[in-house]
């Protein structure tokens, strides 16, 4: 192993590389892969949908060949339920779908890593490379075994980072879009890449380094403007919610006792982010909409904010509705992911046994 440390670097330097990568993706798609996923915890929600969702069908309509795996065997490292995550796997592929991702393009593939058994092999040769120190002092790590309120913590959730690496790597995935909070976590698989160049294929490498593309999107809070939008929270609109739903949810929304509405993220967070949500369902500005509110008061904030988001959401929940009569289409996208994903991992791991000497 290299003696190199693991260098999480700044933000502002990862921000300035995502620029960069930004530039490259407009002009050369074809010359990058992306990796990226979700956990099925549940059903996806208008936080998820602006903070990440949208930005992924933006690029695979740019045409970037997109892997997107649905993190399934990652449930298990910070909780006991397990009855439900079939079912979320496809609520996730239904939500992929009705927002644009459309696998028909030969470059969009979406399947469970659990039964992609090629990728998961990767994850042995990739635990001798970094070392139990570093994975305890990951940053990401210590925040989600705080989050998860385990006392017991298992061993899967150490290695959750190398696993992941596993994830991005087995497509030699060069792109990866992150928030803030998951800067660690790349940092781990990109250090895993370029240690395993150095160890067995220092001539011709495996792997690249996979680049973070960092969202500019503002983190979206959830209806009580406390803490970012979480079903667990129980303040969050559900991309699967119907008008109705919506208006209940956004009426009983936390605003404050000022009638006067202004856009003031640091000293009216709640209001602000009502603000935020209409923005990004009308593409207006903030401080626009917050003039043109005045002394509307809360009330007439919720008014158009329930008519945009209902307007703004409304194909999407119609396709929505189709994708959830048809199970055997979504279990067909998945299988073909599944059969797209191991042909990739195969691949790779192929190459892998054979720079480490393993071919029989």
């Amino acid at each position: 192993m290299s003696a190199e440390q693991v260098d999480y670097g700044t933000y502002e330097a990862a921000l300035a590389k995502s620029r960069v990568l930004e530039q490259e993706l407009q002009s050369n798609p074809g010359k990058h892969t992306l990796l990226t996923g979700d956990r099925p915890t549940g059903r996806l929600h208008i936080g998820h949908f602006f903070g990440s969702l949208q930005n992924r069908v933006r690029l695979h309509r740019l045409g970037v060949p997109t892997y997107i795996v649905i993190a399934d065997y990652q449930v298990l490292t910070d909780r006991d339920s397990f009855e439900n995550i079939s079912e979320y796997v496809h609520q996730l592929t239904i939500d992929y779908l009705a927002a644009g991702l459309d696998p028909a393009d030969g470059k969009t593939f979406i399947f469970p890593h659990s039964h992609v058994p090629e990728l998961n092999q990767l994850l042995l040769p990739f635990l001798t490379l970094v070392t139990n120190a570093e994975l305890d002092r990951n940053p990401t790590v210590k925040e989600e075994i705080a989050a998860s309120g385990q006392k017991r913590i298992n061993a899967g959730m150490y290695t959750y980072p190398v696993h992941q690496a596993a994830d991005i790597l087995f497509c030699k995935g060069t792109v990866v879009p992150v928030g803030k909070d998951q800067l660690p976590h790349l940092e781990i698989t990109r250090t895993i890449a370029r240690r395993f160049n150095h160890r067995f294929a220092k001539d011709n490498p495996v792997f690249p380094e996979p680049q973070p593309l960092l969202s500019e999107a503002p983190v979206i809070l959830g209806l009580d403007g406390d803490q970012k939008m979480s079903k667990s929270r129980n303040n969050a609109i559900m991309l699967s919610a119907d008008e109705d739903e919506t208006a209940r949810l956004i009426k009983r929304a936390k605003t404050d006792s000022e009638r006067m509405i202004t856009y003031d993220p640091d000293n009216r967070p709640e209001v602000a982010n009502l603000l935020m949500l209409l923005s990004l369902s009308t593409g207006r500005p903030p401080e626009e909409i917050a003039a043109e509110i005045g002394d509307g008061g809360g009330g007439k904030l919720k008014k158009m904010l329930t008519e945009a988001l209902n307007e703004y959401f409304r194909p999407h929940r119609t396709r929505r509705k189709e994708l959830e009569q048809d199970p055997a289409y979504i279990r067909q996208v998945l299988l073909d992911g599944v059969k797209a994903a191991r042909e990739e991992a195969i691949k790779t791991l192929d190459e892998v046994r054979k720079v480490m000497n393993m071919m029989l």
